[in-house]
């Protein structure tokens, strides 16, 4: 490409530029992908999107820079802002007080997870604490994005896809919570309790006040708009867009304020109400861009052989202890331990929550970020990838999807997938 507009550097113009183009090919690329791949596989078109972006970053495409930044990072903030605003008004904090155990599965599963991963890798396998740490705390996050993805293709429904939706989406708040202000303390030799502390504060602080105003403006629009109206998707777009900007200008987390702000309009708007046809289509391609960024990125990592048994332990303690910690939890939840198996599965993708929790590290510290980003970019392309096949074999070995394995190839007059 840098060949070719060099030879036409006399007849060319002042454009939005050959990355625009670059990411617009590869975009069509993996939405073609994806297409074909669920179509005659059965397999989440997030694989096809992942694979698309894993062959650009191993073919040297540098479209993305790491650690993210700028537009890139942008995009992919908004991204999981749309992501993580949806699941989040999908959560009614009145069903914890009904059935608290939810809760309890949440918490046992995510701190089982980090503690069991940080203690193989540092007492097992000799990796500093300084990088182990943050190594925990990227393991911890599922991916809500990923699982809905999967979910939508597979049309799932039922006790096991909600309550792997919640939990997932639970583990997504305690990572970008601990991670952000983690990053903050990366570099300091001496941490005390108020070091520790005030930084999550922070973080916290301005994501709560972010996701308030997104709340209390978008459920003031909804009592003069309709939920089914384009121009209320356009509005929340817009409203999520600035809340992204917002919130990581002030020291806040972008995605953490949606999430919030998602979770605080189901309690002001508690009856259902679906999301506008326009904003899902809007919404389906940024989320196709952040799965292609994330591969992209991940795949550019360096994949030598001394770190591949470090991701393998990675990987296997984290999906063990997941289904520990789901299952420990179980008691009194009100879901039979063939259940808790299928949602533990359900939970094992790892995406984009995760890179932007690397990216953090790698940008707080240029001494162990590369240290971090070694493990963590291979174990989050291969959990992606893999995390949305061994969520898909659990939705439907749990019966709830209402789409067979393998569709047939279209036949005339059949309906695409």
């Amino acid at each position: 490409m840098n060949e070719i507009t060099t030879f036409w550097a006399e007849w060319l113009r002042p454009s939005a530029g050959l990355p625009t183009v670059q990411w617009s090919l590869l975009l069509a690329v993996a939405s073609l992908v994806g297409y074909l791949l669920r179509r005659y596989s059965g397999l989440p078109k997030v694989v096809g999107y992942s694979l698309v972006g894993t062959f650009a970053g191993l073919a040297g495409f540098n479209g993305a820079l790491w650690p993210l930044q700028g537009i890139g990072l942008f995009l992919l903030e908004l991204g999981m802002s749309i992501v993580l605003f949806e699941a989040g008004s999908r959560i009614p904090l009145r069903w914890f007080r009904h059935n608290p155990m939810v809760l309890v599965q949440s918490v046992a599963e995510s701190a089982l997870t980090y503690y069991a991963v940080y203690w193989t890798l540092h007492a097992l396998l000799d990796v500093p604490t300084g990088v182990a740490s943050p190594l925990a705390l990227v393991a911890l996050a599922a991916s809500p994005a990923v699982l809905g993805r999967v979910v939508a293709d597979t049309r799932a429904a039922g006790p096991v896809t909600d309550r792997a939706l919640v939990l997932a989406t639970l583990s997504s708040l305690y990572a970008l919570a601990l991670g952000s202000a983690r990053a903050e303390l990366l570099n300091r030799p001496q941490i005390t309790l108020m070091d520790t502390i005030y930084p999550v504060a922070v973080v916290l602080g301005v994501s709560v006040v972010v996701g308030a105003l997104l709340a209390l403006a978008l459920r003031l629009a909804l009592r003069v708009m309709s939920p089914a109206s384009e121009n209320t998707a356009m509005l929340l777009i817009a409203l999520v867009a600035a809340g992204t900007a917002v919130a990581a200008h002030l020291g806040g987390s972008a995605p953490l304020a949606a999430l919030l702000g998602g979770m605080l309009l189901k309690q002001l708007n508690p009856r259902p109400w679906a999301w506008p046809r326009q904003l899902g289509s809007a919404s389906s391609l940024l989320t196709m861009l952040m799965f292609v960024l994330v591969s992209t990125v991940a795949a550019q990592a360096d994949w030598t052989g001394p770190v591949a048994g470090t991701v393998a332990a990675l990987i296997l303690v984290r999906v063990a202890a997941k289904a520990v910690g789901v299952g420990l939890g179980n008691i009194g939840s009100g879901a039979s331990w063939r259940q808790a198996l299928w949602v533990s599965g359900a939970m094992s993708p790892m995406s984009s929550i995760a890179l932007l929790i690397a990216s953090q590290f790698v940008a707080a510290s240029p001494s162990l970020g590369p240290q971090i980003a070694q493990v963590a970019l291979p174990a989050i392309l291969l959990m992606e990838m893999l995390g949305a096949v061994v969520a898909t074999v659990a939705i439907y070995r749990a019966g709830e999807s209402s789409r067979p394995w393998t569709p047939q190839p279209l036949a005339a007059g059949d309906t695409p997938p």
